[in-house]
């Protein structure tokens, strides 16, 4: 069988997640309830068949696959090509900085201009093209099994629009929550969606009985 089957997680909470504040290749550990987060997901994945687990080299990503992989028994292999997006001067920004200190800047990332790119950052084009490199490869490596990808917001974001066709400037209508379960296809003949934004492990109800 030609397909490898892709379950594709956003790392855990992050305080400058809580905060608005952009990452981008700044290197923030994840919170406590990103780590809570990371669990959840690994027990949720404990009786999938995994072949590989992939990895941004961020340490808010890394951590949360190495907690998957604690529970899967599968190695993290790091990768920086699931990096999330260079922002660069917007880096450790929140929104509303961004939009004080940078307007023009700041309408042409609300309107997802697929070649703008801040001072310093990557534009949505360059993400495009290095995710689909990126990922494609990876996929290829393990035909006929199944891997996990762990990666950013960014990645998800590009990951979904390329397995479903949509243009990088259409307006966002799927979550990209911390720590939820994406699922795809890839085949030599590309990507397809199979299922997005599972969370049910990450319920209230389920925090309750293991985080007090």
């Amino acid at each position: 069988m030609d397909a490898t089957r892709i379950i594709a997680i956003r790392h855990g909470e992050t305080a400058w997640n809580a905060d608005t504040r952009i990452q981008g290749h700044m290197d923030i550990p994840l919170n406590d309830t990103g780590q809570w987060q990371a669990q959840r997901v690994a027990q949720a994945l404990a009786g999938e068949p995994i072949s590989a687990i992939y990895a941004s080299d961020l340490q808010r990503a890394d951590a949360t696959a190495r907690a998957i992989a604690a529970v899967s028994g599968t190695p993290v292999a790091s990768h920086s090509g699931l990096r999330e997006r260079h922002f660069g001067q917007f880096e450790g920004k929140t929104f509303a900085e961004i939009e004080a200190l940078w307007p023009d800047d700041a309408l042409a990332w609300r309107k997802r201009v697929p070649h703008w790119a801040p001072e310093g950052g990557a534009s949505l084009l360059a993400l495009r093209d290095r995710i689909e490199q990126t990922a494609a490869t990876l996929a290829e490596r393990h035909r006929g099994e199944q891997i996990v990808l762990v990666a950013h917001g960014g990645v998800l974001d590009v990951l979904y629009r390329i397995a479903t066709g949509q243009e990088l400037q259409a307006p966002r209508t799927w979550h990209l929550g911390n720590a939820a379960i994406n699922r795809l296809l890839w085949t030599p003949q590309g990507f397809a969606l199979v299922g997005w934004s599972d969370t049910r492990h990450l319920d209230d109800n389920a925090r309750d009985e293991t985080h007090t």
